[in-house]
């Protein structure tokens, strides 16, 4: 299972930068969304449930506990990437608007 966190996880930051490189804004913010989504996958495989009781249960002294913290990050991660995401597309649907395209070669108002 591990083996298939870290192939998902390096395919999905590959994908990510690839896209996140191209010159079009909307391919460029699915990059980023591809990228936080890599992201919040290695957060799970890096913190995977190890103990024999979940976090959330009481245990006896002897049990081991899997650790919550990740969980509560992988829950702010998938936050702040929506928040982000949607301040990204507003800017980009702004940028759009105003120039009247979304690919990054044609915007030559972006120059000094």
């Amino acid at each position: 299972m591990n083996v298939l966190f870290a192939v998902a996880t390096g395919i999905m930051f590959g994908l990510g930068v690839f896209q996140l490189l191209r010159r079009d804004m909307v391919k460029s913010a699915m990059g980023f969304y591809i990228l936080f989504t890599a992201i919040n996958l290695l957060f799970f495989a890096v913190g995977a449930f190890n103990g024999r009781v979940p976090a959330y249960v009481q245990a006896a002294e002897t049990a081991q506990v899997s650790d919550p913290l990740v969980q509560a990050l992988i829950l702010t991660a998938i936050v702040i990437s929506f928040g982000t995401y949607a301040i990204l597309l507003g800017l980009i649907s702004s940028s759009a608007r105003r120039y009247r395209t979304a690919d990054l070669d044609t915007l030559d108002h972006l120059k000094g």
